[in-house]
C-alpha cells in the first residue's frame, strides 16, 4: 500500500490462482498462476486493510499492458496486470480465535444498466482508477 503525492491510494498485490484437476490416468494435478493486480482509491484502501495472504478474493477488472525500456540493458520490457474495478471477499473473514481478519464490505460495484445485467459497467466508481495527473512509476 502506498500513496501518490496527491494522496491517491495504490495497492499492488500478487494474486495466486490455483487450478486442480485429474489427468486422464486419474493422477491429481495442480497448477498455480500468479497475476499482478493494481487497485486505486478507496478500493485500494479496503484491500490494504482487510486482505491477508491466503484470504480468498474475487477480482473483476481490466487488463493493462505496461511497457518500458530496461535502464540496465536497454531491452524493451512489458508486464500485463489487472486493474481492479471491483472485488468481493469470498469468506466471512472470521478465522477463529487466533486473530483472523475481520469481515469487510466489498468495494462498491459500478452501476449496470437494468436492461442488460451482463453488460459491462458504464462508468467506473470515482476515485477507483489510476491517477491521471500523478507521476506514478511502476
Amino acid at each position: 500500500m502506498r500513496y501518490t503525492p496527491k494522496g491517491t491510494a495504490i495497492a499492488e498485490i500478487g494474486l495466486a490462482i490455483n487450478r486442480k484437476w485429474k489427468s486422464e490416468t486419474g493422477e491429481a494435478k495442480e497448477e498455480v498462476t500468479f497475476v499482478d493486480v493494481a487497485a486505486y482509491g478507496r478500493t485500494a484502501e479496503v484491500i490494504g486493510q482487510y486482505l491477508k495472504k491466503g484470504r480468498p478474493i474475487m477480482i473483476e477488472g481490466r487488463l493493462k499492458l505496461d511497457q518500458w525500456d530496461d535502464k540496465a540493458t536497454g531491452a524493451k520490457r512489458s508486464k500485463l496486470r489487472v486493474v481492479c474495478e471491483s472485488f468481493e471477499f469470498l469468506d466471512s473473514g472470521n478465522r477463529g480465535p487466533e486473530g483472523g481478519v475481520p469481515a469487510a464490505p466489498s468495494a462498491p460495484r459500478p452501476a449496470r444498466p437494468a436492461a442488460a445485467p451482463s453488460a459491462p459497467a458504464a462508468e467506473p466508481v470515482e476515485g477507483d482508477g489510476p491517477p491521471e495527473s500523478d507521476d506514478v512509476p511502476f
